[in-house]
C-alpha cells in the first residue's frame, strides 16, 4: 500500500474519474454479493477497502473547495455532490447489503475481534437510519432528500462565503483606526489611485474580529456588526427548505422529529437527558452571567448594544488583569507555535514531528510527518493563514485513516489542519492572538485523535465511527493546556529577541481565562438549545425566528437588533455536521475537563492517565464507544461539576 500519496486533484477529467470509480463500485459489490459464504475477511473487509479509495480519490476536491475556492472548484465540487450522495444512499439503501451484513454477524459473532464487531454493529445500524428494510418507494423518496440535502447544503455554504467575499468598508479617517493592532492596520492600509492612504476592513475573521474588539468608532462597529449578522438573507429560504426536508426523511424512517433521528447514534440517550443537560448548565450560569454583565456595564458611557460588547470586554479585561491581547501577539508567531505546541505533544504522547518537502496546494501550506515512540504513524498539512478564497473558520478534515489491506499491509493515516490566522507577508509575520493559539491546540486535538490510531479497520479508526457526541472530547482536552504555564514556556517566545513570555503576563492570561465566562457559556448554550428545539418539531419561516427570540429571553442579557439573522450564518447546523447536535460541544467538554484536571493533578509531564488517554482514547478511536473507552480510562462515569470549574463558574 503507498503510505502517502501526493495531493493531486485533476479538475478537468474529475467528473470523468468519478463515475468510473463509483461504476467499478457498482461491480465490485454485484460481484461480492454473489459470493455463497459471506465472511468478514472476503465481503466486508473489500467493500471497506472500496470505499476508502473513493473517499481518498474525493477529499483533495473538497479540501480544495474549502481553501482554494473558485468558479472552477465550485462547478466540480457542485456537479460532484448529487453523483457522491445518490451512490451512498443507494449502498446504504441496498437491502442485500443489509442483510449480508445481518448474516455475517449472526454466524461470526464468536470469532470476530471488538474491531470489527463494531464495524457491523455501526453498519448494520446505518442501514437502518437509511431505511434499507423499507418499501422501494419509500427509499426512492429518501433518496431524493439525500440528494436535495447536500445540494441545499453546499449553496448555504457558498452563498455564506459569497457574502463574507463581498463586503468592504473604506476608511478615510486616520483616528478611526487609532487602537487597532499594529498589524491588522498594516493588513487594511492601502493608497488609491490618487496617492491617498486608506483602510479597507472586511468580514474575514482576522478583520472583523480586530475591528469589534478595538475599533474606537460605534458606528463603524456597528456598520459591521450589521452586515455580518445580516449577511447572506437567501439562506432563510434554504434554512426553511433543510428543516423540512429533515422532518420528512424522519418521519419515513419511524422517528417523531430529527432530533430524535440525530440521537440514535449519540452517547446522549433521549431528548429529555439533551434539554436536561443544557437547562442544568444554564441555571448554574444565570446569576454569574448577570454579574459579569453588571461589571461590563459599569465601563460603559451609555448602555451596551451587541456591538460594542467585544470592544468594552476588551477594556474591561485590561482594566481588571492590566491584560493587553496586542502585548502577547509578539510572544505568538505562528511557527514558533506549532512548533512549540510539536514539543508539548512530545512530552505529552512521544510523538515527533519531521518536515516534508512537498509541493502542496498553495505556498503557506505546509507538511510534517508524525512518529510515535520512533515509528513513523502519520503525515499532517497545515494551511493556517486567512485569504479571501478559503472559507472562515477553523478545522480538521481527515484524508488517509490507519487500516490495514487484505494482505494485512498498514496504510497510515493523513489529515488536514485549517485555520484563518493573520496572513504573514514579507515585512510582517503571523502574529496570533492567544485565541488563535487555542483554536490550533483545539484543531490539532482532532487531529491527534485521527492520525494516532492502531486500528486496522478503515471504518472504525481514528474519527470514524466516534459518537458525535464525543468527537469534541480529544480537540477539547488538548485545547486546554494551551493555558497552562508550563505549556507555554514551551513556546511562547518573542519572534524578535527570543524573550520567553514572562511569568506575570503568563499569571494575567491564566487569571483572565474565565473571564465574562458565565456570559461566554450563555452564547454557547444559545446555540446548542436554538439547534437542539429547531429539530424536535417543524418550524418554517418566521417560526424560526420566533424560536431564537424564545431562548433569547433567557440567554441573551444583551436583546439583539431585529436585523441580526444569527440562523442564516449557522453553518455549523446547515452546512456542516451539527444538526440537532451542536449540544455535543458541552457534552464533550464534561469528559474533557474531567480528563483534563486528572492530568493536571498529575503534573502534566509525569501524568499517567496521558500515557492510558493516548493508549485508549486516540489509539482505539471509534473502535468502541466512547462511553466504554472512557470508563476503561477513568475507571468511572465523567463528573458534570468539572465543566463548570473549567469554567470558573461557581
Amino acid at each position: 500500500m503507498s503510505n502517502f500519496p501526493p495531493f493531486q486533484c485533476n479538475l478537468e477529467i474529475f467528473i470523468n474519474d468519478l463515475q468510473s470509480i463509483i461504476n467499478n463500485n457498482y461491480q465490485t459489490i454485484e460481484k461480492l454479493l454473489t459470493q455463497e459464504k459471506k465472511t468478514f475477511q472476503n465481503f466486508v473487509k473489500p467493500l471497506e477497502l472500496m470505499e476508502a479509495k473513493l473517499e481518498h480519490f474525493f477529499t483533495p476536491l473538497s479540501h480544495l473547495n474549502a481553501v482554494n475556492n473558485s468558479e472552477q472548484t465550485q462547478k466540480i465540487y457542485t456537479e460532484s455532490l448529487p453523483i457522491i450522495t445518490e451512490y451512498s444512499t443507494r449502498l446504504s439503501q441496498d437491502l442485500r447489503l443489509y442483510n449480508a451484513f445481518k448474516a455475517i454477524q449472526k454466524n461470526e459473532s464468536a470469532t470476530l475481534n471488538f474491531e470489527q464487531k463494531r464495524v457491523l454493529e455501526l453498519n448494520i445500524q446505518n442501514f437502518e437510519l437509511s431505511g434499507a428494510h423499507l418499501d422501494d418507494t419509500t427509499k426512492t423518496k429518501l433518496q431524493e432528500i439525500n440528494i436535495n440535502l447536500s445540494e441545499l447544503s453546499n449553496n448555504f455554504s457558498q452563498n455564506l462565503l459569497d457574502a463574507t467575499n463581498a463586503y468592504e468598508y473604506i476608511i478615510t479617517d486616520e483616528k478611526d483606526v487609532d487602537g487597532l493592532p499594529q498589524s491588522e492596520k498594516e493588513a487594511a492600509k492601502f493608497t488609491d489611485e490618487d496617492e491617498e492612504v486608506k483602510y479597507k476592513l472586511t468580514l474575514q475573521m482576522p478583520s472583523y474580529i480586530a475591528y469589534m474588539t478595538y475599533g474606537p468608532n460605534r458606528e463603524i462597529r456597528e456598520e459591521l456588526y450589521r452586515a455580518y449578522t445580516s449577511r447572506a438573507p437567501q439562506n432563510a429560504v434554504i434554512i426553511d427548505k433543510i428543516l423540512a426536508l429533515r422532518d420528512t426523511m424522519s418521519k419515513l424512517l419511524g422517528f417523531k422529529n430529527y432530533a430524535e433521528y440525530s440521537l440514535a447514534s449519540k452517547m446522549a440517550k433521549d431528548e429529555k437527558s439533551v434539554l436536561g443537560f443544557l437547562e442544568t448548565l444554564l441555571d448554574n450560569s444565570l446569576n454569574q452571567a448577570k454579574n459579569e454583565l453588571k461589571e461590563l456595564q459599569a465601563i460603559a458611557p451609555h448602555p451596551l448594544k451587541s456591538h460594542d460588547t467585544a470592544f468594552y470586554s476588551e477594556l474591561l479585561k485590561k482594566e481588571q488583569y492590566a491584560l493587553d491581547e496586542e502585548e502577547y501577539r509578539p510572544y505568538f508567531e505562528q511557527r514558533n507555535v506549532v512548533n512549540g505546541m510539536f514539543d508539548f505533544l512530545e512530552k505529552l504522547f512521544d510523538i515527533t514531528f519531521k518536515a516534508v518537502d512537498e509541493k502542496l496546494w498553495h505556498e503557506k501550506a505546509y507538511a510534517y510527518d508524525v512518529y510515535e515512540s520512533n515509528k513513523l504513524k502519520a503525515r499532517v498539512y497545515f494551511d493556517l493563514e486567512a485569504r479571501e478564497s478559503k472559507r472562515g473558520g477553523a478545522w480538521m478534515h481527515n484524508w488517509h485513516s490507519h487500516t490495514t489491506n487484505l494482505q494485512g499491509e498498514e496504510q497510515l493515516a493523513s489529515a488536514f489542519v485549517v485555520c484563518n490566522f493573520p496572513p504573514s507577508s514579507d515585512t510582517q509575520p503571523s502574529l496570533l492572538r492567544h485565541d488563535d493559539v487555542v483554536t490550533l491546540f483545539h484543531e490539532m486535538g482532532h487531529t491527534i485523535h485521527h492520525l494516532l490510531s492502531d486500528v486496522k479497520e478503515n471504518e472504525v479508526s481514528g474519527v470514524n465511527g466516534v459518537e458525535w457526541d464525543a468527537v469534541e472530547y480529544p480537540s477539547q482536552f488538548l485545547e486546554n493546556f494551551a493555558y497552562e504555564p508550563k505549556v507555554l514556556q514551551l513556546f511562547a517566545k518573542h519572534h524578535e529577541t527570543g524573550e520567553i513570555l514572562p511569568d506575570e503576563m503568563i499569571d494575567k492570561l491564566v487569571r483572565a481565562k474565565n473571564f465574562l465566562s458565565a456570559l461566554g457559556m450563555l452564547r454557547q448554550l444559545e446555540f446548542s438549545l436554538f439547534d437542539f428545539k429547531l429539530h424536535s418539531k417543524l418550524y418554517q419561516g418566521e417560526e424560526v425566528q420566533n424560536l431564537l427570540d424564545s431562548i433569547r429571553e433567557k440567554t441573551a442579557l444583551i436583546k439583539p437588533p431585529s436585523y441580526n439573522k444569527f440562523q442564516n450564518g449557522f453553518a455549523h447546523i446547515f452546512a456542516g455536521g451539527y444538526g440537532a447536535g451542536y449540544y455535543s460541544y458541552k457534552w464533550a467538554e464534561v469528559l474533557s475537563a474531567d480528563t483534563f484536571y486528572q492530568v493536571v493533578d498529575e503534573g502534566i509531564f509525569a501524568s499517567s492517565t496521558a500515557k492510558r488517554y493516548r493508549d485508549i482514547i486516540l489509539h482505539l478511536g471509534g473502535a468502541k464507544s466512547m462511553q466504554e473507552l472512557y470508563i476503561e480510562l477513568m475507571g468511572r462515569e465523567a463528573k458534570p461539576e468539572q465543566l463548570l470549574r473549567l469554567n470558573g463558574i461557581q
